[in-house]
């Protein structure tokens, strides 16, 4: 399995499926023309039906006398059927005229998909990036009433070249020209401004730390350019560090992503993961993908990752105030192929956080706080997601799972 952008392709995550052709078992049926007298003797004398034998009747002649006592039972039963619709309405016509009964009416329940949908709406956009070499369809979520709009960088990041085209629309059908306000590829997180944008409807957050597996959730976005499409699921699982290429950038992004069921497609990238209060608690990024052929398009399998909201809301100030984005780190640089369960340290940073813990190179570090490491991706994914300046407790062995011990480490500042 290998995750994609969006749902560009998860990867924006693709399955193929083949279908085999049915050939018709049927032959055509073989015949011997009869002769001439025969036909002759047929025409002067026909012989009645029931003085031939069954076991020498022709086929041709029981497969006539069949057809026709089907064309007689099919003519009585129209005539009878006609008869009866005539002389007694049948009651399918009363259905048919009775009023209709209102199913949409009543307000939509408190925590209900259709009040979600009701109330998160407003706030979602459809995103279009045209350049001279490509475009980019996307979705966002609104987070100020001036026009910043929170997305995936792998959907936008097209508009850094020149003379790309930039316009969102929100689900109302006004369309906005909008600018890049700046993205990080290594988070796929970044944020876009609508020019002349005044009292939009915003999106509210909500904390993603809280989240428990089993709670449901709903995914909104424009998949393949069906704006304000609603899905609904579970959160499947929590911190999976999910790696994916960025088509646009070259470069991969990490995200220690929430996992889902809810239907993600391409086109529901950078959209919003809500909870049933309409709160943001991710943002949807990637899938899951069956395919490994460059030319089958991805689609939803269930397995659908979304960036948690406390991290992207972080990301995003960052970007607004200084156009970049820095993650917190413990100084040390890890094996990203090693066959080994945990992270594999292959180097330290001289008086970096990791060096003033003692961290050595051949350390395994296999735990962060409660949090078990199974690899490389693993420890970054858990690192970048803790606070600036937190101290963290690392359950350190030896390469081959020896001498277990802890040490904290306290992350750099931002």
């Amino acid at each position: 399995m290998t995750a994609t952008n969006d749902p560009h392709n998860l990867g924006e995550h693709k399955t193929t499926q083949e279908f085999g052709r049915i050939q018709s078992p049927y032959s055509k049926p073989h015949s011997t023309e009869p002769s001439e007298d025969t036909q002759n003797a047929w025409q002067a004398q026909p012989v009645p039906v029931q003085q031939r034998s069954a076991k020498t009747m022709k086929m041709s002649s029981a497969i006539a006398l069949a057809l026709v006592g089907a064309l007689v039972a099919g003519g009585v039963g129209g005539v009878v059927g006609s008869q009866v619709v005539k002389d007694q309405p049948s009651s399918v016509i009363q259905n048919l005229e009775a009023p209709v009964q209102n199913s949409t009416g009543e307000p939509p329940a408190e925590g209900s998909v259709e009040g979600v949908a009701a109330k998160v709406l407003p706030a979602v956009v459809s995103i279009q990036v045209l350049s001279r070499t490509s475009g980019e369809e996307g979705s966002g979520s609104i987070i100020s009433p001036d026009g910043y709009v929170l997305t995936n960088n792998h959907v936008v990041a097209a508009a850094e070249q020149g003379g790309a085209k930039m316009t969102v629309m929100l689900n109302d059908g006004t369309q906005y020209d909008a600018d890049l306000v700046a993205g990080d590829p290594n988070t796929d997180v970044a944020v876009i401004k609508l020019r002349g944008a005044q009292g939009l409807p915003t999106m509210n957050f909500g904390d993603s730390s809280k989240l428990a597996v089993g709670q449901e959730v709903v995914a909104v976005g424009s998949p393949l350019g069906l704006s304000a499409t609603v899905t609904s699921g579970i959160v499947s699982a929590l911190n999976r560090p999910v790696r994916a290429a960025g088509a646009n950038t070259g470069q991969s992004s990490l995200i220690d992503a929430i996992q889902t069921d809810a239907a993600i497609n391409p086109g529901n990238s950078g959209g919003p993961l809500v909870d049933m209060q309409g709160n943001l608690i991710g943002m949807n990024s990637m899938i899951a993908s069956l395919s490994n052929g460059q030319d089958a398009q991805a689609g939803s399998i269930g397995l659908g990752f979304a960036i948690p909201a406390d991290f992207a809301r972080r990301v995003a100030k960052q970007l607004i105030d200084t156009g970049e984005a820095t993650q917190p780190m413990i100084g040390v640089e890890v094996a990203a192929n090693a066959n080994v369960r945990g992270a594999l340290v292959s180097a330290v940073k001289p008086g970096g956080p990791g060096d003033r813990a003692g961290i050595k190179p051949g350390d395994l570090i296999t735990r962060v706080n409660d949090r078990t490491i199974e690899s490389a991706d693993g420890l970054v994914a858990a690192v970048r997601s803790s606070d600036f300046g937190e101290t963290v407790t690392l359950e350190v062995s030896d390469e081959n799972g020896s001498n277990s011990h802890t040490v904290e480490v306290t992350l750099t500042s931002e």
